[in-house]
């Protein structure tokens, strides 16, 4: 089998897929919508994207529309940008402003406008023979991979900001799953480098090497397509967002620097740590999975900010280790009791306010040093 044939069969299989999951993605039900249907665009923008052979198939030489096909690259970070954002936090919504994400795809078809899409076909041949030369090519290279390095910074921004949101707000869910899509965005960066390595290699004096390059691309697009089509039918809620608003202790604390009338005294700080802790111990809110700060904050009457910057800041824990630290010293009280030498540690985790194993074994062994099973059997 030449290198054709296998470029198509692995386009035609990549594309097919990427079409079935992004209608998996708009057809099944889900309170996630939005995010479920900015995924589907980007499947779609790249199931454009790595089409090419297919598309060459069907038609001879440079077109207006194959042209057109190429720049849609400019709208598949973009929209995973948007993406992200929409599964990281619960109050998104799409605005107007948010077509200004189209800029470089706009900017990108007009300055080929002149010399490609409104001319002949010999004129466009001759465009495609002398595209080492051509100033539309190279400008559009570098804004293309311009806009890759700025969106993926940007992308990297916004999951580390609201983990740590998370992290200072939340007590309920695990957070495996801003690992994985860290990690997918990973993945993704670096296909992306690849994809710039091989455009490198297409303006330069060795333009085979792009081609077994894209070879390779298109076999990591069907791979990393089909990782996420198993994530997505294996976990099909994936994230637990949270809400923009939300202020990052780091934030406040600058704000309480900047503002000497908004200091609490060290009595202020203990009166209020003692009522939480009194309030921990007596109440156990810890035993609801999907505990928040905000109704920690209702329920001893201490505003979310204050009771966040104790907490985060004063404590120097994460509200999600704080709460879990509780958790795992009822599950330590358990674990003792003989009468219950029969409980599982999957009754355990549950009785406690955990919701996976994973997430507890973490929690045990980052506060005990040891797993719960060992823990068990050597006390």
């Amino acid at each position: 089998m030449d290198k054709s044939n296998l470029l198509i069969i692995v386009a035609s299989v990549s594309v097919f897929i990427s079409v079935l999951l992004a209608i998996f993605l708009v057809t099944v039900k889900t309170k996630h919508k939005l995010s479920n249907r900015l995924f589907a665009v980007f499947l779609m923008i790249n199931a454009i994207d790595i089409s090419e052979p297919l598309f060459n198939m069907m038609v001879n030489g440079p077109s207006n529309l194959g042209m057109l096909r190429n720049t849609f690259a400019y709208l598949q970070i973009p929209v995973f940008y948007l993406y992200v954002l929409s599964v990281c936090y619960s109050d998104f919504k799409l605005k107007p402003q948010y077509l200004l994400h189209a800029l470089p795809f706009l900017i990108a078809n007009l300055a080929l406008v002149p010399r490609f899409y409104g001319v002949d076909t010999a004129a466009k041949i001759s465009f495609i023979q002398n595209r080492q030369s051509m100033i539309e090519l190279q400008f559009n290279h570098i804004l293309i991979h311009v806009q890759m390095i700025a969106y993926f910074v940007a992308v990297f921004r916004v999951l580390r900001k609201s983990k740590t949101l998370y992290l200072e707000n939340y007590a309920g869910k695990s957070i495996s799953s801003y690992h994985w899509l860290f990690q997918f965005t990973v993945v993704l960066s670096v296909v992306y480098a690849i994809a710039l390595l091989k455009n490198i290699f297409k303006f330069s004096d060795y333009p085979y090497i792009s081609e077994w390059m894209k070879a390779g691309l298109l076999l990591l697009s069907l791979f990393i397509i089909c990782w996420y089509l198993f994530k997505a039918l294996n976990n099909p809620e994936l994230f637990r967002n949270v809400d923009s608003k939300l202020k990052l202790v780091s934030e406040m604390v600058s704000e309480e620097k900047n503002n000497v009338e908004s200091e609490v005294n060290n009595k202020e700080y203990n009166e209020e740590l003692l009522r939480l802790k009194n309030y921990m111990t007596e109440k156990k809110p810890f035993l609801n999975s999907s505990l928040t700060i905000q109704e920690v904050s209702g329920e001893i009457e201490i505003p979310v900010r204050d009771l966040s910057l104790l907490i985060n800041h004063q404590l120097g824990q994460h509200f999600y280790d704080f709460v879990n630290s509780y958790r795992i010293e009822n599950a330590m009280d358990i674990l003792k009791d003989e009468t219950k030498s029969k409980v599982t540690i999957l009754e355990i985790l549950y009785e406690v306010g955990f919701n996976s194993k994973s997430s507890f074994n973490t929690a045990f062994k980052k506060h005990t040093g040891n797993t719960p099973t060992y823990y068990r059997k050597n006390l």
